[in-house]
C-alpha cells in the first residue's frame, strides 16, 4: 500500500482519525491508499463496509451474488426497503456513495469459487470474510493464505460470534509460522450439524457487533496500529455480554 495525500475536504472529514497519534496523517493516507476486499454484503458485510467506507479506505470491492430480501433488513443495515429485489452489490455501492464520495467500490456480483477466487484477491491488499457457510470460509481462507493477503474473518450464531486475524505466510516474534484456518478449525462440520442463519435466527444487532470488530481489526492492520487478532480468537456471548479471547498455533508443517 502507497501514501496518498489528502485533500482538504478530506482533512476535515477524517479531522477525529488524524488528531490520534496512532494514525495521524499518514495512517489516513494508508487507508486512503488502501484496497480491500468483502465478502459479503449481508449482516456482517454490511457494518464493515459502512465503517471502512467512513473509515476513508480508498477502494472496496464487495463479492456477493444475492439480492435484497424483506427478512435481510433486520440485521443487513447498509441496505434499505427501497432496495428489495435490487443486487446486494448495487445497494451496498449506493450506500457507499452517499457516505463517503471519496470511496472507489469495485462489485463483484457472483459466488466466490475455487476457480475465481486468487484472481480476485489479488487485486486486494487485504480481505474480510463475512460470508454465512463454512464453504466459502475456508475457500477464502485457503486462497487468502496462498495469495499472501491477511484475512480478517468473523462469524455469528444466534447470541454469539467470534473474530480472527489470519496471517499464516508470516511468523510471529520468535520465528514461528502464524497459524492457518484449518489450524483452528481442521474441517468444516458435517453438513446439517450447524442451522443456518434461517434456521436458527439471530440477533440484528449481533452481527453489527462483529462486523464491527472486524473493521475495527481491519483498520489496525491497514494502520499499523495496535495487536491484530493474529494467533487469538475472540469470543463474544451477547447474552451475557461478555467476551473472552482463546490463543492457537500453528499445528501443521
Amino acid at each position: 500500500m502507497t501514501e496518498t495525500a489528502l485533500d482538504s475536504s478530506e482533512i476535515a472529514r477524517y479531522a477525529r482519525h488524524i488528531v490520534l497519534p496512532e494514525i495521524g496523517g499518514a495512517g489516513q493516507q494508508k487507508l486512503k491508499a488502501a484496497r480491500v476486499l468483502v465478502i459479503g454484503a449481508g449482516g456482517l458485510g454490511a457494518p464493515v463496509l459502512q465503517y471502512l467506507a467512513a473509515a476513508g479506505v480508498g477502494r472496496l470491492g464487495i463479492v456477493d451474488d444475492d439480492a435484497v430480501s424483506l427478512s435481510n433488513l433486520q440485521r443487513q443495515v447498509i441496505h434499505a426497503t427501497r432496495d428489495i429485489g435490487r443486487p446486494k452489490v448495487e445497494s451496498a455501492a449506493a450506500a457507499i456513495a452517499d457516505l463517503n464520495p471519496h470511496v472507489e467500490v469495485t462489485p463483484h456480483a457472483l459466488r466466490l469459487a475455487p476457480e475465481n477466487a486468487e484472481a480476485i484477491f489479488r487485486q486486494y491488499d487485504l480481505v474480510v470474510d463475512g460470508s454465512d457457510n463454512f464453504d466459502t470460509r475456508y475457500l477464502a481462507a485457503d486462497t487468502a493464505e496462498a495469495a499472501r493477503v491477511p484475512l480478517v474473518t468473523g462469524a455469528v450464531g444466534r447470541f454469539d460470534g467470534s473474530v480472527t486475524v489470519l496471517k499464516p505466510y508470516e511468523a510471529d516474534a520468535e520465528g514461528h509460522p502464524n497459524p492457518s484456518y484449518r489450524d483452528l478449525f481442521p474441517t468444516p462440520p458435517p453438513p446439517g450439524a450447524v442451522p443456518a442463519c434461517a434456521e436458527a435466527g439471530v440477533v440484528g444487532a449481533l452481527t453489527g457487533v462483529i462486523g464491527t470488530l472486524q473493521a475495527m481489526e481491519a483498520i489496525k492492520l491497514i494502520t499499523g496500529t495496535g495487536e491484530p487478532l493474529v494467533g487469538r480468537l475472540l469470543l463474544y456471548d451477547g447474552l451475557a455480554a461478555s467476551f473472552s479471547t482463546i490463543r492457537y498455533r500453528r499445528g501443521r508443517g
